[in-house]
């Protein structure tokens, strides 16, 4: 049994309440855009911050239904597991390791979103980037949860995940800001 300790117990919860959050807001937009065409959201400001768009793209419903359903789903058992965690509850390996594995295909999905919205929508959705932003700080605790009595190279991915974090943040920041260079100098 492995029970976190409260510096990850209280982030695991916060941010799966964060990534819930955002996911909810998606799936309620979502389904307003389902019943009245005409609803713009309010994350939707300009044609490059704008959730319609990437809410009415093919992406947004990858496996047939919307995205923000994976999101909604996953982060309740974030949401779960971090209030769990936060009241001392202590768990099997294999469950933390189980939200590991659910991590990092989040991270995979996330990734293949990212590429979509940059390069295919040429949008970029307030809400999925929170998600976005959410993810690789779970993936890092729960890392740190699972292997940090590790050794060899996992020790090495242990003992550097944060800057494996930042290293994720400043790429996806270069890339937005280079491919939307000519909408960030319009608006500076």
């Amino acid at each position: 049994m492995v029970a976190a300790p409260p510096r990850s117990a209280w982030p695991v919860l916060l941010c799966g309440l964060i990534g819930w959050g955002a996911s909810v807001t998606l799936l309620i937009d979502k389904f307003k855009l389902f019943t009245d065409p005409g609803f713009k959201p309010l994350c939707s400001i300009d044609q490059v911050v704008a959730c319609t768009t990437v809410m009415q793209s093919d992406q947004a419903a990858a496996f047939g239904f919307p995205n923000p359903i994976i999101g909604v789903v996953g982060f309740s058992v974030v949401v779960t597991l971090g209030v769990l965690a936060v009241a001392g509850i202590a768990f099997p390996r294999w469950i933390w390791g189980g939200l590991w594995v659910g991590l990092l295909l989040g991270i995979g999905f996330i990734g293949w979103l990212f590429y979509q919205a940059v390069f295919r929508i040429h949008a970029l959705c307030p809400w999925c980037m929170v998600v976005w932003a959410v993810t690789p700080i779970l993936l890092a605790i729960v890392t740190g949860q699972i292997w940090g009595k590790s050794r060899g190279v996992i020790q090495v991915i242990v003992e550097w995940r944060w800057t494996l974090v930042a290293v994720y943040y400043a790429v996806m920041i270069l890339i937005v800001y280079i491919q939307f260079q000519d909408y960030w100098r319009d608006k500076l």
